[in-house]
């Protein structure tokens, strides 16, 4: 990457909002609110990624690459970013590989199929606006590597949704590290992130679309 970090970012999103014109990847089409929606609340989770162990990430349900892209290019990991969408994942390889942003590769498929081929591989996982906390959790578990973070982003989950999620720590082997919560323009975010600290307690991953379908 030769481009400055800051830069290379304005230009994946110039490039996205471009391409949205044609093939609908994002519902925000105007620059002011992507740089927001998109870049600064991908870029919100960096602390979180910085405490997290070196090695591999992935990013759950990463659309049209956020917060892949961005994380990426300020940390400088190894980055997959993982959605079921092949189009989608198609269209931000496309910019990716334009960009030269050598650390960024994509995965079109199921969650649970990458950690049946890739289990225990990562460092770091984050998913943002995907799913409950106890479902993130659960398909997270058996892709992360022990010591390993999972970062979820959240914009106003319940009580319910959290202490759900909570209870199932011992479970799915997590253990709450932190929990912050920012104002992004006046648009709230609830950062929480989990330690992997043991192997869980049943066979993970369960059929695909289980932790979907039948949550735990």
């Amino acid at each position: 990457m030769t481009a400055q970090p800051s830069v290379l970012m304005e230009r994946y999103l110039d490039r996205l909002i471009q391409e949205n014109e044609k093939t609908n990847v994002t519902r925000i089409i105007d620059k002011e609110s992507a740089q927001v929606l998109h870049l600064e609340d991908s870029l919100v989770a960096l602390p979180e990624m910085g405490d997290a162990p070196e090695g591999p990430y992935a990013d759950l349900g990463s659309g049209g690459g956020f917060p892949g892209v961005p994380l990426a290019i300020a940390t400088g990991r190894p980055t997959l970013l993982v959605d079921s969408v092949a189009k989608k994942m198609q269209l931000v390889h496309g910019i990716v590989q334009e960009l030269g942003i050598g650390n960024v590769e994509v995965y079109a498929g199921r969650i649970e199929d990458l950690a049946r081929q890739r289990p225990g591989e990562f460092s770091v996982v984050t998913a943002r606006a995907l799913a409950q906390l106890s479902v993130l959790m659960e398909l997270s578990s058996p892709l992360l590597r022990l010591g390993g973070r999972l970062v979820c982003y959240k914009a106003n989950p319940s009580e319910e949704e959290l202490s759900h999620g909570l209870s199932l720590q011992d479970t799915l082997g997590f253990s709450l590290v932190s929990q912050r919560e920012v104002d992004l323009h006046g648009n709230h975010r609830t950062i929480l992130c989990f330690e992997k600290i043991t192997q869980p307690s049943i066979k993970l991953p369960r059929k695909t679309g289980f932790a979907q379908k039948k949550p735990l």
